[in-house]
Parts: structure tokens; sequence; C-alpha cells
């Protein structure tokens, strides 16, 4: 029988996303996409180094000394902020836990529990005042968190509120084909859009049905998003590229199914041209944000982009690391270092959004 990597078995689901089936072709998937013992496809096991683990390690360990009673993370303006748990869920998962089992086991479950506490009857998730900062990130990461969790451990409870969040993003969408802050209609932006665009990718592979006029618009919309320079501006009414939105730009294009096309190329082009200096650790705006966006980019364009890129990164961020595990960001330091552990765990190959 043929090999198919699991982009090519993804690429060929009907489930909603415009791809079909050939019926001369025939292979089998695994009952649940995400589970670690399931499909993946591993790469050199030297990439994560013995210090790269150890880093982890502390960093994970940090991460589950930081999560509140509730099962929420964050502290200050982002404190129980549905953002900061869903990446740090999904730092949890990238190690190899899943709900109620592995050695994060009992805090993704509880992660869980917040984020689906704060489920509203519309489908939109967010736990309240005190989260004021775009919240569309919120749902976008607290969906994607739910959809990578669902694909692992099916949960009745768990579909029910992410087919709702899936619903919400669906029905939000403007008519440039992208979405903003609030769970609102108006304008977009791509750094929101990237959120959702995602979240809507995970619950697809995960099963749900996600409309294919959905993703064309979405489509159009972040080809619209791209400058000459090959970067990405941040609405489509014009700006210059900056290398975050960028790097969520190429992504956004990825989760469409979109992985060799000129604006890919030209996008990850721009990426090599215009890398933060090494010394960009704490004075980069959204160095974490632009850096989880720019190693997922480089993990799935592979060869030479992932090789020149990942050592980099990894010797930088270990280079920053604090005696107790963390990272540091103005948003909080459980923001940062959930951040830190996606991108140093990224040759784990766990995540389903992650996995090539």
């Amino acid at each position: 029988m043929a090999q198919f990597s699991r982009r090519k078995i993804l690429a060929a689901m009907t489930m909603g996303w415009g791809w079909q089936l050939r019926p001369d072709r025939w292979f089998t998937l695994p009952a649940a996409f995400g589970q670690p013992a399931g499909l993946r496809q591993r790469i050199p096991a030297n990439l994560m180094k013995r210090t790269t683990r150890q880093a982890v390690d502390r960093a994970l360990a940090y991460l589950a000394s930081r999560q509140n009673e509730d099962g929420s993370f964050g502290v200050g303006a982002y404190r129980r902020n549905v953002a900061v748990g869903g990446l740090a869920g999904m730092a949890f998962l990238a190690n190899g836990s899943t709900p109620g089992r592995g050695r994060y086991g009992q805090h993704v479950s509880r992660c869980v529990q917040f984020i689906l506490s704060h489920a509203q009857e519309s489908g939109f998730i967010n736990a309240g005042a005190m989260n004021t900062h775009g919240p569309m990130y919120g749902h976008g990461f607290a969906t994607l968190l739910l959809a990578e969790v669902y694909g692992m451990s099916p949960d009745s409870q768990i579909r029910e509120v992410l087919s709702k969040a899936v619903k919400l993003i669906v029905s939000i969408q403007n008519e440039d084909g992208g979405w903003r802050y609030q769970p609102q209609r108006r304008d977009a932006d791509i750094s929101v859009t990237i959120c959702q665009v995602m979240a809507l990718r995970a619950a697809r592979n995960a099963g749900l049905y996600v409309p294919n006029e959905v993703i064309d618009r979405c489509t159009d919309y972040v080809k619209r998003s791209q400058n000459a320079d090959g970067g990405f501006m941040y609405m489509t009414a014009g700006g210059e590229s900056a290398f975050p939105r960028s790097a969520a730009g190429i992504v956004a294009l990825y989760s469409a199914g979109i992985y060799d096309s000129d604006e890919v190329h030209k996008g990850l082009a721009y990426l090599r041209k215009n890398v933060p200096k090494i010394d960009a650790f704490g004075t980069a705006t959204h160095y974490f944000y632009g850096h989880y966006y720019a190693v997922q980019a480089m993990w799935h364009a592979g060869g030479d982009h992932w090789q020149q890129w990942y050592p980099r990164i990894h010797d930088e961020l270990l280079a920053n690391q604090q005696q107790n595990g963390s990272w540091t960001d103005m948003v909080c330091s459980e923001y940062a270092t959930a951040m830190a552990c996606l991108i140093l765990q990224m040759p784990n190959n766990y995540l389903p959004i992650f996995q090539r």
C-alpha cells in the first residue's frame, strides 16, 4: 500500500474543506488523530537534545505550578485569560499528556474544564470582564485547544462546546473574509484571522464540519494581505510588512491547505530575510507570537528552512530561560513560557495541528 503523509491524508478528507478522495486510493486512519501513539512522522531524535528536554521539563513544571485552582492561567490584566489557558494546555499536550493521562494529564483536564465552564450559549468562549485584550484571540486559542483535545480523546461535552465555538467563528466572518477583536462582523486583521482559521482547521481535522466558502473567503483575504516584499500587512487597507504577522500569514495559508504556492514561497523568503536579531528577546514587539507562527511555517516548509531556523530560535530561547524555568514577556510569564514550550517542542510532532 502506498504511504501517505498526514498532510495528504487530511487533504483528501471531505469534511467540508473542498478536498475529495480518489476512489482508487484506499487507506486507514487512526480513530483518534492526535493520539501520540498514532500517526506521526517522526524526525531525527537528535533535534530534541538532552538540554532541550531539560529546559522544557523545567518550563512545564513552572507552568504547572502557576495553574490557578479553577484551572486557569495568567496574572494581572491577563488573569484567567482563556488565550493564555489555551496555550498552556497546548504546551502540555505537545509534551504527550492528554486529559487525565501523562505527567500533566490532570493539569490538562483542569484547563479544559475551565474553558468549557466559560463557553456561552452563543458559542463564544470568554472568561468575562478581565479579558479585554481582543477576546477573539482568546476564543480562537481556546477553540484550538478543545479541537486538539477532542481529536485525542473524543468527549460529548467537548464536542458540543466545540461545535458551537466553530459555528460562532463561521457566523462572524466579515465580508472581506477575516476576523477582528470582537465577535462581530465588522473589520478584520491578519493577526486575529490566523487564530480563527487554525481553530477551524483543527476542528475540521477532528471531524467537525467547516463550510468550503468560509475557507475560500479567508484564503482570498490572506492573499490580499500580502505585500510585494512577501511579507503581510496588518489590515488590507494598507501598511508595511512585519515579521510576526508575516509568519501568521504563512501559517494561515497552511491552515487553509495551501502548502506550495507563490504566496507561501515569497512569505518564507521574507521571514528568512527579516528574522529578528539575536538580541531581540525582551525588546521585539510580539516576540513570542511571531516565533510561535514562524516555527510552524519553517516546520512545514522543512528542509533548509527548518534546519536553519530551529537551532537559532532554540539557542536563543535556552539562553534567555529564567532560573525558575520560565520566560518573561509583557503579557505574562505564563503566556511566554507556554509559547516557548510550543516552539521548542515542535520536533515532538504530537499535536495534530502541527503535524506534517
